[in-house]
């Protein structure tokens, strides 16, 4: 055939195949005919919806930070990307990165050695590189440790929590980094609590330890990036943070569409991961964490008691179970909105309530001179001794909040300097729990209300949608129920019935935004706005 005629072929081609797809793209706000209706079955969330750093890193943006260069990798069993693939693996398959050491946090590489348990530095097997362990004879890499690395990258799954060492270990190898001249590289993962609970007592710098190196409140709500450039105003390391794309402040890990790693033998589940602040702050009070973190109580606790009394508690997002384990009554923690559950509170008034109702004693730490401190867990978990005595003084759980709010407010004030702005929270819509993804962002309105794109609101709904373009009017159908909404109007029927809205659909950025309180409830779906986390929960 000739090259002319193939190439001819080729252009018709192009030219069909181009109209056909964006046929297929029509969207309400641009001209359809009358008749052109489409059946909408719901959709499956697009997963994952956030792309972490390590992904990142490979973008023209971020990849001449390792492009031949010796990398170091500080990271564990949960250093994998949105595939579940090990960043391990990813950086010695690259031809252009040169992978030559492993750093370990506690509980080891694969992490499973327990609690506590030291690690052992050795060879990594098939890579034939060192695997130096920072919870071992040195929690901060040596000269030595860095003598072979042009760059030191974090890959680790924190759990938003300042006793979870995963963050010390970072701490550790930024002043490491900033002694020896070494850049640091965190590769960014999202906070699994989400970025908006702030919660706790703030920890006093002579508590500082390795379960709190550093003024934070038990929740800090900041992802591993921004916890790297809250460490560094007192560091001053060199570091660069690969962010996440597509992740928003007011994301759970559930929101973010990515696989769930455990992060630590006591904690196999994502459960335990929000649990953990929750049940697991009362070493040496006689108070007690089981089941990974689902339960909490002490010895001749009155379980029912216990429970009812949490349950009449202004603790939102979390219910309360009474079980026995032998003489030890206690509760176990249902999260029924993980939004809304915030632990760090939910502890307090736990070991605060447990308190009053059994006979417990918190640990005293003793302070000497000669600086030979003894500092309890029980402070080193809490970042403070006030703690232990407002307990014992009686303090009610909303006396002990008041007592540590100035502290936390001003955490929160100096922590707005260090967030990434592109992780700001823009307004979430969920239908049954699943994030729903727009191409244009939903915005309240003048009246207030949240407009929405139509179509992919009634995708989720399961319903049906026509454009009426010489009319302007979107005809929505569901089974029995038919709504037809005018653009720029607030007139609306519902089954042939007129009513009023308080607002209008309009025409922007060529989408049809409809208010999604009305086009919901319309049509049988309840609509709960949450302005703390500015999420729209449609059920």
């Amino acid at each position: 055939m000739p090259k002319k005629l193939v190439y001819i072929l080729s252009i018709f081609v192009l030219l069909i195949s181009v109209t056909v797809y964006y046929h297929g793209r029509a969207v309400v706000g641009q001209e359809m005919p009358k008749t052109q209706q489409t059946q909408a079955t719901p959709q499956p969330q697009e997963s994952p919806i956030v792309k972490l750093g390590n992904e990142v890193l490979f973008s023209d943006d971020y990849y001449h930070l390792v492009e031949g260069k010796k990398v170091g990798l500080v990271t564990n069993q949960t250093g994998i990307n949105s595939a579940g693939k090990s960043t391990v693996d990813v950086l010695a398959e690259d031809e252009g990165i040169n992978l030559t050491a492993l750093y370990t946090p506690e509980h080891g590489l694969d992490g499973k050695a327990s609690a506590g348990e030291y690690v052992e530095s050795y060879t990594h097997e098939d890579l034939d590189i060192p695997v130096y362990s920072l919870y071992g004879s040195t929690r901060e890499p040596t000269e030595e440790m860095l003598e072979d690395v042009d760059v030191l990258l974090f890959d680790i799954q924190d759990i938003g929590a300042r006793t979870y060492t995963y963050i010390s270990t970072l701490n550790y190898c930024m002043v490491a980094g900033e002694k020896y001249d070494t850049p640091i590289v965190v590769l960014d993962r999202p906070n699994i609590l989400g970025g908006i609970t702030v919660e706790g007592p703030v920890l006093e710098e002579k508590f500082k330890s390795f379960v709190g190196v550093d003024k934070l409140p038990k929740a800090h709500g900041m992802t591993v990036g921004e916890i790297a450039k809250y460490f560094n105003r007192n560091i001053d390391a060199q570091i660069e943070i690969v962010p996440m794309q597509g992740y928003q402040r007011n994301m759970v890990f559930q929101d973010t569409g990515l696989p769930w790693q455990q992060t630590s033998p006591n904690i196999p589940e994502l459960d335990s991961s929000y649990k953990y602040m929750a049940t697991g702050l009362g070493q040496g009070t006689g108070v007690y964490q089981a089941d990974y973190f689902h339960w909490i109580g002490g010895s001749d606790l009155d379980a029912s008691n216990f429970a009812e009394t949490l349950n009449n508690s202004d603790l939102e997002g979390v219910e309360f179970a009474p079980e026995y384990k032998g003489e030890a009554g206690g509760v176990n923690l249902n999260i029924t909105d993980y939004h809304k559950f915030n632990p760090a509170r939910t502890g307090i008034y736990a070991l605060t309530y447990a308190f009053q109702f059994g006979e417990f004693d918190a640990p005293k730490s003793s302070f000497n001179n000669n600086g030979s401190d003894d500092i309890v867990m029980f402070d080193k978990i809490m970042g403070t001794d006030k703690v232990g005595n407002w307990l014992e003084e009686g303090l009610a759980p909303e006396e002990i909040e008041n007592e540590y709010s100035d502290s936390l407010n001003d955490f929160k004030e100096k922590r707005e300097n260090y967030l990434i702005d592109k992780y700001d929270a823009q307004i979430m819509v969920r239908y049954n729990d699943t994030p729903l993804m727009f191409d244009t962002e939903p915005y309240i309105d003048n009246n207030n209300r949240l407009l929405v794109p139509v179509r992919r609101i009634t995708e989720a709904l399961g319903a049906s949608v026509k454009w009426d373009n010489q009319n302007r009017t979107v005809t929505i159908n569901k089974g029995n129920d038919e709504v037809i909404f005018t653009i720029d109007s607030q007139d609306v029927y519902v089954n042939n019935e007129s009513t009023t809205m308080d607002t209008t659909p309009v025409i922007n950025d060529m989408r049809t935004m409809l208010p999604a309180r009305y086009v919901s409830e319309y049509l049988g779906a309840d609509v709960e706005w949450n302005e703390k986390w500015q999420i729209v929960n449609i059920e």
